[in-house]
């Protein structure tokens, strides 16, 4: 058998599809007994199945993120027709990571390619969450409000609807959570976009304060 015009031996092995672990947790086992092993001059080995798959996806969607990206941030821009507010919303993007990194250890979960597109995901809600933090900020602003008063007055009138949003969502991926496949998925959605629903109510309201002076 040969594979790239090389000779090729395929070693197979399947796990006990009734347990626990899945292909990434294997992988992490596996790998460093087998990299240990003394392989002879002229050989190499190449790790396929799953993991391959997994690191073919990645690696086309790694090269489609970044145009995704900035075509979210140029809709953001011509939303509020402003640089500066739309920053203050993306601020809080990267700051989910906290929740998701402390979701993910608690439970034990891999971060998987599942928990990587639920990140993704999760990138959409927050931005959602921040947007109608912001609209309501310009509203007040535009009603002759103080501006000070406007950001607090703003924080706690969408206390309710950012919050009932984000435990809409949550309750609905509880069902996921058991799951072998989009279990990391679910933790990665619940706890990344509960902790940054509140970074929303609280650093959003800060941070348009801090860039334009209020």
């Amino acid at each position: 058998q040969r594979r790239d015009r090389k000779r090729t031996l395929t070693v197979l092995a399947d796990h006990d599809v009734l347990s626990d672990d899945t292909a990434a947790s294997l992988f992490a086992r596996v790998q460093p007994k087998v990299m240990a092993l003394h392989i002879p001059e002229g050989y190499e080995i190449t790790w396929g199945g799953e993991y391959e798959s997994s690191k073919d996806a990645q690696e086309g969607l790694f090269g489609s993120l970044p145009m995704g990206y900035l075509l979210m941030f140029i809709i953001t821009i011509l939303l509020f027709n402003s640089i500066q507010k739309p920053l203050v919303i993306w601020f809080t993007v990267p700051l989910s990571i906290i929740g998701v990194a402390f979701g993910l250890l608690t439970t034990n979960m891999p971060f998987s390619f599942t928990a990587f597109l639920g990140l993704l995901s999760l990138s959409g809600m927050i931005l959602k969450n921040g947007i109608v933090l912001l609209d309501q900020i310009n509203l007040e602003l535009e009603s002759g409000k103080d501006p000070y008063l406007a950001i607090v007055d703003s924080a706690i009138s969408r206390v309710r609807p950012v919050s009932m949003a984000a435990l809409t969502t949550i309750l609905g991926m509880i069902p996921l959570v058991f799951d072998a496949f989009f279990g990391s998925m679910a933790i990665t959605i619940m706890a990344g976009l509960g902790f940054a629903t509140v970074l929303t109510l609280i650093v959003v309201p800060v941070m348009f304060a801090i860039l334009f002076r209020i």
